[in-house]
């Protein structure tokens, strides 16, 4: 049996249009392939059709209450096949490129996207932690694969000059705004084979 291509989305692509994906935007001023509001649930691709999906600054403009956002977050997993490598690039939630733009209505900080990983969920769970295990309530499962993290400009040049140190800038992005400008977050779908 012939198995279909897989599709590559780019979610919220505005002008940032990939050859080979399917751009999706709600906007259709922005000429994309689909165009589509992903607050509005399900979307239109069958279970399991995406290897690739990039959302680059779209969630921090989606999902103003919690169940809303949990709905988005759900449809990423659904339409992703198992290892499905999901990239997702947002603002820093400190930083005041964030906190300037209007339309931006959720703060999300990379880490959040542990609450996703069954994985982590029953880490917690052995520890007696409070954390939210949504992968195992929403029924999801996303390992994060890693976490980049865009230093703003002059600290970026202070690392770069030896000024300061690894240890110290990590301090400082625990301590201060405007130190980190931008996160990708590198998330895997985990689904079980059958």
């Amino acid at each position: 049996m012939k198995q279909e291509p897989r599709l590559k989305l780019n979610i919220g692509c505005g002008f940032d249009k990939k050859p080979g994906w399917v751009n999706v935007d709600q906007f259709a001023a922005c000429a994309p392939d689909q165009i589509l509001d992903i607050e509005e649930v399900p979307w239109p691709w069958p279970n399991n059709s995406a290897d690739e999906v990039l959302l680059s600054h779209v969630l921090e403009h989606v999902g103003t209450s919690t169940k809303n956002y949990l709905d988005i977050i759900k449809e990423i997993w659904r339409v992703c096949c198992n290892g499905a490598r999901v990239e997702i690039r947002l603002p820093h939630p400190r930083h005041d490129y964030f906190l300037i733009d209007p339309t931006h209505v959720r703060a999300i900080h990379p880490r959040s996207f542990e609450h996703f990983s069954q994985r982590r969920n029953r880490e917690w769970q052995e520890v007696g932690s409070p954390a939210t295990p949504l992968g195992l309530y929403l029924d999801i499962d996303f390992d994060v694969e890693g976490i980049q993290q865009v230093l703003a400009p002059k600290w970026a040049e202070r690392v770069r000059n030896g000024e300061i140190s690894q240890t110290e800038i990590r301090d400082k992005m625990e301590d201060m705004n405007n130190v980190v400008m931008e996160f990708t977050v590198i998330l895997k779908a985990v689904k079980l084979q059958g």
